[in-house]
């Protein structure tokens, strides 16, 4: 028989030897203290209820819920008893649960005890028929139901090519995809980022990110689980909290918002960092300004990383100084195993330091578009590498540099604008602490350039002053042609800034 390939079977065998130490402290709210044995056991629970609702074979299970231990339990249960877990983001409103309900047609639907009213309703006239409920302080029907069931329970048996969750793209242009990642994704890439972020016994994780994403759910949980780590939970993240528990931790993973949420915070010393190990970030560019800002602050060089929901991590600033320095602006190497390469238009590949459509591939990149055959055909190119929607370039010593979306490129009067690099020297401008270029239309040059700026506290900014100031720096046909201040930025729950929001409040200022 061959061996299992299910995603839990290969965590579960990473437990420790004691099963009664801790794995998992919730570290705000209620102290609660989940032994190795506690997540056996729940996840057992929970895995005998779906199995004993006779489900379909690769039956979807999705589950809009707060962060609470018990979600990422529900979500190790599904992996068991070998379905598909699909993540909801706990901001989506009624029309959004509708199109995922309905276009991943879910045999189950997991929500938050207050949403059950208007997500039942969707659910079954979508045609599902078991609803259940869970809440952050461990009540709902989804845990009274599994109590009843038994605490053992053998992992289904599945290959590495079948499918473990769907991960909805946020979607910034037209609906959203549901990129299909299989067991053998998510457990290449877990064990590869086990090895280059160097992983050692009694690391100890916080956990502050979300669970409905990449990040959080896969990369953090993934990481932790794999290593027989403790986790240090946080339901939701606070800086002054996460700062008191760091002495107690050895790795943290941010989004770059709450890096800068930490600097913001007049404990956060190096004295706080004193057994930390290694600072993570991603999901949205690090600001060169954080990365210098937290190394003179802590003593730490972030490491910055890249990858996406159809490919888990595909990119690493450095671990161990020997394979080079943690570089600010850059994403690092590919990582072992995979594949990435810098394409033009015709798909001709660029030379080092030119910009280029990036593509990636390995044995980490997802198969494909849910339900969606002829996206997934035009996604990946005739040789079978996927095309990231991302542009950047390799630089001089083989860092991989994101420029931004391909989607975010601005054409004006026939030239390539690249709002990545002159977001770049707007943010070295004295009073600015962020900004966001994009494109609208322009009857004369198809688009024009608009800047949103961002001003540091007490700063005083003035447009004119700023475009004359880019004048002296870039050529003409980038420079803004308006130029906003405003007090923030549009960001989604990852803190990528929503430049689609931008662009639809200013498509009407050349008209």
């Amino acid at each position: 028989m061959t061996a299992n390939q299910n995603l839990f079977a290969a965590l579960r065998d990473a437990f420790p030897s004691d099963l009664d130490s801790t794995a998992i402290e919730t570290a705000d709210g209620e102290r609660l203290f989940y032994t190795w044995r506690d997540i056996d056991h729940a996840t057992a629970r929970i895995a005998n209820l779906l199995q004993w609702l006779d489900l379909p074979e690769g039956a979807r299970v999705a589950v809009q819920t707060e962060k609470s231990v018990e979600a990422l339990l529900l979500y190790l249960a599904v992996l068991r008893a070998g379905y598909v877990y699909l993540p909801l983001n706990t901001a989506y409103q009624s029309s959004e649960i509708e199109y995922f309900i309905g276009n991943a047609e879910p045999s189950v639907v997991v929500c938050s005890g207050k949403n059950f009213g208007w997500v039942s309703k969707i659910a079954f006239k979508a045609g599902c028929k078991h609803v259940f409920t869970l809440n952050e302080d461990r009540s709902g029907s989804l845990l009274e139901r599994a109590s009843h069931h038994g605490d053992k329970h053998e992992p289904m048996q599945r290959s590495a090519d079948d499918l473990a969750a769907i991960l909805y793209t946020s979607g910034t242009t037209g609906r959203s995809k549901g990129a299909m990642l299989s067991h053998g994704n998510l457990l290449s890439n877990a064990r590869t980022l086990k090895d280059y972020w160097g992983w050692r016994e009694g690391d100890v994780l916080v956990h502050a990110l979300p669970i409905f994403h990449v990040h959080g759910l896969f990369v953090a949980s993934h990481g932790a689980l794999l290593n027989g780590s403790k986790m240090l939970w946080f339901g939701k993240f606070a800086p002054r909290a996460v700062v008191e528990r760091l002495p107690e931790a050895t790795v943290f993973m941010g989004v770059p918002t709450l890096y800068v949420r930490l600097l913001g915070e007049a404990s956060f010393t190096r004295e706080a960092c004193r057994n930390m190990r290694l600072f993570i970030s991603g999901s949205a560019p690090l600001l060169i300004e954080t990365f210098n800002e937290f190394k003179s602050r802590t003593g730490h060089t972030i490491l910055e990383r890249y990858g996406m929901s159809e490919t888990v991590m595909l990119t690493s600033n450095p671990c161990d100084p020997k394979d080079g320095e943690r570089k600010g602006g850059t994403v690092g190497f590919p990582l072992p195993g995979v594949g990435v390469r810098v394409h033009d238009d015709q798909g001709r590949p660029v030379a080092r330091g030119e910009i280029g459509g990036i593509e990636v591939k390995g044995p980490n990149v997802f198969s494909g578009y849910w339900r969606m055959p002829e996206k997934t055909k035009e996604e990946f190119t005739a040789d079978g590498w996927f095309k990231t929607g991302d542009v950047g370039k390799f630089d001089e010593q083989g860092y991989v540099v994101i420029v931004g979306r391909s989607k975010d490129l601005i054409i004006t009067g026939g030239y390539n604008v690249y709002p990545a690099e002159i977001e770049g020297v707007l943010n070295e401008l004295p009073g600015v602490a962020e900004s966001a270029v994009i494109g609208v239309p322009h009857p004369d040059f198809g688009e024009g350039v608009v800047a949103v700026v961002v001003k540091k506290p007490g700063a005083s900014l003035e447009a004119v002053a700023l475009i004359g100031e880019l004048k002296s720096r870039i050529a003409n046909f980038k420079v803004p042609k308006h130029l906003f201040v405003v007090d923030e930025l549009p960001r989604n729950a990852m803190g990528k800034v929503q430049k689609n929001l931008l662009r639809e409040q200013h498509k009407g200022l050349f008209a």
